[in-house]
């Protein structure tokens, strides 16, 4: 008999046991539900009142510099509502303001000759790849999700510029009629003679493995106008000026001053994610 009542002792105990640890983990499951629901009320009332609330976005952007164009990845983490760290890696290549592509020149038997246009004194093509921390701010947000949000940014960064000794295709007194040459002293007289001495341009074929290092440091401030419908895609015009400053003077165009200190404005077109 006693055996019975222990049984039935031990069969209470563990059915209490059970039936608290059960109770536990409702009232855990219901303070999660509880703080879930709250978070969202709280991002669904931000959002009516014209924040763009999220954890992190993902934005590319097309860049026109009125010295030239880019490309750039973008990495936002929301730092407060009205707050975003941004990290980039900007391409660009930067345009001499006398550059002037020449068309192909008639050939001795008045066809027009098939190849690539060339700019005529250009001594190297300038590239700059830009790693860049800065923040976005919001100036005003959406009034509803057809609204624009702006937002000003700033950011700074290194800048590592590369020169490419571009080349040109050129007649000469050698067995083939014609050579692809840069600039040299040696060659000076042919890289500037005129047309129709100089036949064509290379392309992009010539002068990777000649790359010049110039090292670098850069700054911008700008305005960005999302006109997303939604929050959670980005679409926004940014317009801004930047400022670039290198180790050392910058060949372009012949016959042209060097540059050492870059200005640009410039106007990008942005789209992404955010999460």
């Amino acid at each position: 008999m006693k055996i019975i009542y222990l049984s039935f002792a031990l069969l209470l105990v563990v059915s209490t046991t059970v039936a608290q640890e059960k109770d536990s983990r409702k009232t855990e499951r219901s303070a999660k539900k509880d703080a879930r629901r709250e978070k969202i009320d709280n991002l669904i009332r931000q959002q009516e009142e014209g924040a763009l609330v999220f954890n992190k976005q993902n934005v590319f952007g097309l860049r026109l510099n009125t010295d030239g164009w880019g490309v750039v990845y973008e990495k936002g983490y929301l730092k407060t509502v009205k707050t975003t760290n941004l990290f980039a890696l900007e391409l660009n290549e930067k345009k001499h303001p006398k550059e002037q592509k020449i068309n192909n020149v008639l050939n001795n038997n008045g066809f027009l000759q098939i190849g690539n246009p060339y700019v005529y004194g250009k001594r190297n093509s300038f590239y700059q790849l830009k790693l860049s921390y800065g923040q976005q701010r919001m100036l005003g947000g959406k009034t509803n999700k057809n609204g624009v949000a702006v937002h000003a940014i700033y950011a700074g960064g290194i800048s590592a510029g590369f020169e490419r000794p571009y080349y040109v295709r050129v007649q000469d007194n050698s067995p083939e009629g014609t050579r692809n040459i840069k600039y040299t002293p040696a060659d000076s007289s042919l890289f500037l003679a005129p047309a129709p001495n100089i036949l064509m341009g290379t392309g992009l074929r010539y002068g990777w493995n000649e790359l010049k290092f110039v090292p670098g440091v850069h700054a911008k401030a700008a305005l960005r106008f999302d006109y997303g419908r939604f929050n959670e895609v980005v679409t926004a015009i940014e317009i801004g000026m930047n400022i670039e400053a290198y180790s050392r003077k910058v060949q372009i165009m012949l016959l042209n001053p060097d540059q050492q200190v870059f200005f640009n404005g410039y106007i990008a077109l942005m789209f992404g994610k955010r999460k």
